[in-house]
């Protein structure tokens, strides 16, 4: 056996241990290390009462970022605004637990399982939902089964942009014709169809279509520069990496560092939290998210179109069929 096929079945027999291991450490630990960690919750009341649900919930070393707040109504508004996920109101009629399950099904129940453990039996928690998911995905299931098919929609626009010897503008047309089109069609599947988003129509098409986009133009945008490689890299980043640390079915704050706060910078996890904002509190706390997925837009179009001019520049762009010279015509015979 010569030495060139050899060492490419050795490479191949390392590469794929290799892959199944990098997938494993990326779906795997965030879900055996999940926690909670600076989870933004509220406390409201009177002083004294409130100072005592403080310290119950610190009493958790790093697992709370407590927010005081003066009343139950205050709360509400910071629920909304997706300032914390839940909160704690203390009153002359008892205690009462505040909720979104929009915001994160996993949070919601963990709060009702930290506040109301260990209520007195006379005493018990009354529990309110003040953002509740829609009857269509009263588990948040759907919504978290979307972020890999976005995050595949928008490979494979970068990757058949790339395949399709698209260059420059045309690239960067066409990535923006396929992200709109699938942002609209992932809408009417899920908001007119499946009902599990209950939002503004267009908001919801406008951030699943940015999402696909910033997925797109990110792998087109490496391919542009690395060549067909980069297509891989960039389906690594989005799928393996930003897919499990998206926090979909979780939230940020659950995941290990630096898993929570690397996915919200990648497209799938500022994605997904741009779409619960216009999906479920009427896009409140939605720029940071928005933000992020134009970043990688931008790098990704600038990168297409730099890639177009150095290819340009160094002679590498395919070149374009000619016509054939006509063949002389033949001589007479003498």
């Amino acid at each position: 056996m010569s030495p060139a096929p050899a060492r490419r079945m050795i490479a191949v027999m390392v590469l794929i241990p290799v892959v199944v291991a990098l997938a494993l450490w990326a779906f795997a630990w965030p879900a055996a290390r999940t926690a909670p960690r600076d989870l933004p919750v509220g406390v409201a009341g009177p002083a004294a009462a409130a100072a005592a649900v403080e310290d119950g919930l610190t009493r958790h070393a790093g697992a709370f970022d407590v927010h005081r707040f003066d009343d139950g109504a205050a709360a509400r508004d910071a629920i909304e605004d997706r300032v914390v996920y839940g909160a704690v109101v203390v009153g002359a009629q008892g205690t009462e637990l505040l909720v979104a399950p929009a915001a994160s099904p996993v949070v919601a129940q963990l709060l009702r399982e930290a506040v109301t453990a260990g209520a007195p039996a006379d005493a018990p928690v009354r529990v309110t939902e003040v953002v509740s998911l829609p009857e269509g995905d009263p588990r948040g299931s759907a919504l978290a089964a979307s972020v890999l098919p976005i995050a595949l929609a928008g490979v494979a626009a970068g990757a058949l942009v790339t395949l399709s010897g698209l260059r420059g503008a045309r690239a960067a047309v066409t990535l923006l014709g396929a992200a709109a089109l699938v942002g609209l069609t992932a809408t009417a599947l899920a908001h007119s169809w499946l009902g599990v988003l209950d939002g503004d129509w267009w908001a919801e098409a406008g951030a699943l279509g940015l999402t696909v986009l910033a997925v797109g133009s990110a792998v087109a945008g490496l391919a542009a520069l690395l060549g067909t490689p980069g297509v891989g890299l960039g389906a690594l980043l989005m799928v393996l990496i930003g897919n499990p640390f998206s926090a979909a079915t979780s939230a940020p704050e659950l995941l290990p560092e630096p898993a929570g706060a690397l996915g919200q910078l990648l497209p799938p996890g500022a994605g997904t939290s741009l779409l619960r904002s216009v999906a479920y509190f009427d896009g409140r706390a939605s720029g940071g998210a928005a933000l992020t997925l134009t970043l990688w837009v931008v790098l990704g179009f600038t990168a297409v179109l730099a890639g177009a001019r150095l290819r340009a520049r160094t002679g590498t762009t395919p070149p374009q069929p000619e016509h054939p010279a006509p063949a002389p015509a033949s001589a007479p015979a003498a």
